[in-house]
This record gives structure tokens, sequence and C-alpha cells, in this order.
């Protein structure tokens, strides 16, 4: 008796567990079925199909506001005292990095010269023309090995240095010698923020640190989520009065208090799936105007937040992850096809939507993607993944040059001193 009743229990089990759509006999059947070839997905999300907006829409600058500084806290660096581009007047020449993936680097620009980094890490300051004043090295042979990457931040005399090994340090700048040097737990990818006595970093574990200037003891960390996948993007920072907002490799923007670390607002831009993703997913450095932050990603989005509460004040539907620019109520920035979006910054509402890769052939834009770009008097210098520099008509959207820079990598431009300069791998390339 005991054996039928056992016999006819395991008859019923088996049938229970044959039509329950949670058994996972019958999800292994579904994930067959859905990964088969000859299924195609219905509804699926349709690709935007970007095309030109009031092309031949001119825009008064005449009122444009011109900054001269290479420092800022918000990233608002705006239209920019420059006008060239006439000729190279010079080049600062340092040993390649090796197996770069980008250049996302930037030199400290001094009255007097600049400091740059070399392949084992060597810091090297020169003088105005192209000279090496002195080369300092601070590294063991081991760590030489690991060709350490730099970002760099003045303190007034002294350099502030956190590196992609998870070395911090600081060193005098008229003699390159080492004030104090610590280790961190995680190797460093942000910029670096300064303000009074403390300076900002985040490492690859989405965690912010909060450092003394004066011998690099820890005053507060904030961890926020941490992806599975090391990111290939460079997390940014800005600084508005008490704050400090940052973004971390999955798109999370987070406010915190600068002296205690607290949080004030944090705003997921993403779903949860981007943790897996995150190497693919690329955010563009942060900029304010002080009472709004603007950023964009490669996931067609174009954000303006509020700063004091982190609620968003518009969103719009741009394929971008270089750094935009703002310039009185306007907002430039560069989508990865190589469109100039011009935007009011209020609103979000897009004025003008040009291309300026057009001089390009079909089949090779597909390969081509804009680094990023600086704003001059009357004009816009675009560096691209090939090496070029386009120079853009501000006033009406429209390319007006293009110069050969390099036969690959290429760093950002920067103006400073009325000289543009653009990193290649080697050399800082300098142009009147």
């Amino acid at each position: 008796m005991i054996r039928l009743i056992l016999f006819v229990s395991t008859l019923v089990f088996l049938s229970n567990c044959s039509i329950s759509e949670t058994s996972r006999i019958w999800n292994d059947k579904e994930e067959k079925i859905e990964n088969q070839k000859n299924i195609k997905k219905l509804f699926d999300k349709e690709k935007k199909i970007i095309t030109e907006l009031n092309p031949d829409l001119k825009l008064d600058l005449s009122k444009l506001k011109l900054n001269n500084y290479i420092v800022d806290y918000k990233n608002n660096f705006g239209a920019q005292n420059y006008s060239g581009l006439n000729q190279k007047s010079g080049s600062y020449k340092f040993s390649k990095i090796e197996n770069p993936s980008h250049l996302n680097y930037k030199p400290i620009f001094l009255n007097d010269g600049l400091i740059f980094f070399d392949k084992k890490g060597t810091i090297i300051r020169y003088d105005n023309n192209n000279k090496v004043i002195w080369k300092k090295n601070h590294y063991s042979k081991s760590e030489k090995r690991l060709s350490p990457k730099l970002y760099f931040s003045l303190d007034d005399q002294n350099l502030l240095i956190a590196d992609s090994i998870a070395k911090y340090y600081s060193i005098n700048i008229k003699s390159g010698e080492l004030n104090w040097s610590k280790n961190g737990s995680y190797s460093f990818n942000s910029e670096i923020k300064r303000e009074r006595n403390k300076f900002f970093v985040i490492d690859y574990k989405n965690t912010i640190r909060s450092f003394s200037v004066d011998d690099g003891s820890e005053f507060w960390n904030f961890q926020t989520e941490d992806s599975f996948a090391i990111s290939n993007s460079k997390n940014s920072l800005i600084i508005i009065e008490d704050l400090i907002i940052f973004s971390n490799s999955i798109g999370d923007i987070t406010s915190v208090d600068i002296e205690t670390g607290l949080i004030a607002w944090q705003l997921p831009t993403q779903s949860s799936n981007i943790i897996n993703e995150s190497y693919n997913f690329k955010t563009s450095k942060l900029v304010s105007d002080g009472k709004s932050v603007y950023f964009s990603n490669n996931k067609d989005e174009f954000y303006s937040v509020d700063v004091k509460t982190g609620v968003t004040n518009w969103i719009n539907e741009i394929n971008s992850n270089i750094m935009p620019s703002v310039t009185g109520n306007l907002i430039f920035t560069i989508s990865n096809e190589g469109y100039l979006y011009v935007l009011e910054k209020n609103t979000g509402n897009i004025i003008r939507v040009t291309n300026i890769y057009n001089n390009y052939k079909v089949k090779k834009r597909k390969n081509i993607k804009p680094i990023g770009f600086v704003i001059g008097k009357t004009n816009l210098y675009l560096t691209n993944n090939d090496g070029k520099m386009i120079v853009v008509d501000l006033v009406t959207g429209n390319p007006i040059n293009t110069i050969k820079v390099s036969n690959s990598l290429l760093s950002e431009p920067f103006i400073f001193n009325k000289n543009l300069f653009i990193i290649k791998n080697g050399s800082i390339v300098q142009y009147n």
C-alpha cells in the first residue's frame, strides 16, 4: 500500500513540474525558444535617424563673453580668448605612453610653461620655449612597469597627483621634489578638484575620497554603487559652493557636502542592467553654470539637473559622451555621429543642428568619433579619433578647415593664454 501511495505521489509531482510556468524546465525551454535565430523581435526600439535642423540659421554671437582661464571648479570654460588657428608654434616632447586606449589627460598650464608626464610616470616641467626645466620620477621599478597614468591639480606652489595604480602624492612645482606620498586602496579614475585644505578624487570602486592637501590623510569617503566591470570612461566631479557633485560609472549623479561627505541628493539615470554593461556606458564630464548641472551619455540622453535638489529640469535626446560647453544662454555639444547641436539652456529646446562630418565619405564616417572640443572667439575646435581637428564657424555651424595633427590618438583641445594645445602620444602640440 505504501509503495502504491509513493508511486501516485511521484506521478503527480512530475506532472506538476511539466506544466508549471515557474519551473526550471519550463524556463529553460523558454530561453531556448528566445535564443533561436529564426525568431525576430517585434516592437524593438527604433534607431533614431539624425538630420540637420535649421542649418541656415545664423547665431548672433556679438554679446559672447570670453573667458581666459584653464581651471574652473564647475568645468564651465565657455568661449575662450583664441582667434587662431594660424600655425604650429612648438611641441613639448615626452616618451610615448604605452598602449593607451585614450588620451583623456590634462596638462597643468602655467604662465611660464606647463607640466605633464611620460610612460613611466615621470613628471616633466617645461618652459615656454618647450625646454625641460626638470624631470622627476617618484615610482619604484615595479611601479614604473605598470605605466601609471597621472591626474593633476594645482595647490599654490605644489602639485597634487592621483594615479591609475592607487598612489597619490604632492610635489613642489619649482623643484619637483616630493612633499608627501600615500597609497590608496583602489586605482583612481577621475579629475582632481581642490578646495581650501582638501582635494577630491574618485576611484574605480565609485568611491569619492576627500584628502588633506598638507599630508594626504583622509577626511572622509562616500561610496556609490559599484559595477561588475571596469569602466572605460573617466568619472567627473565639480564643486559648487558647499557641494561636490560627481558622476560614477553606472550613471548615478551624486551630491555630497564638501565638509562632511554626507549625501545631499542622488539621481540614478540608468536602470540596474547598466551595472553589468558599464564598460560600454559613457557619460560626459559634468558642467555647471552654478544653477544647473549639464551632462550627456551614449544612451541618447542629455540632462539638465537642478544643483540644489537634484531634480531633472529637462532631458533631450542627444547621443554624446563628450563635455558640452555653456556660453550665455546657449549650450553647444557634438553628437557621436558628428552633428553640432545648439540648445537653449533653460528649456533644452534644440535651436540648430548641423552636420560637421559632411566632408567624410559615408563608409568612413562610421569609424570616426569626436573626442572633445573647445570654443574660441568665433570658432569651435573639435578633435577626432582619426588624428584630425575640424574648425567650425560658430555663427553658421559649418566646418571651415580640417587639420591633421597626428596619425593616431588625440586628446581634447585646450586653450590657454591665446594658444591652443593638443596632446598626441609623444608630444603636446601648440598652435598660436
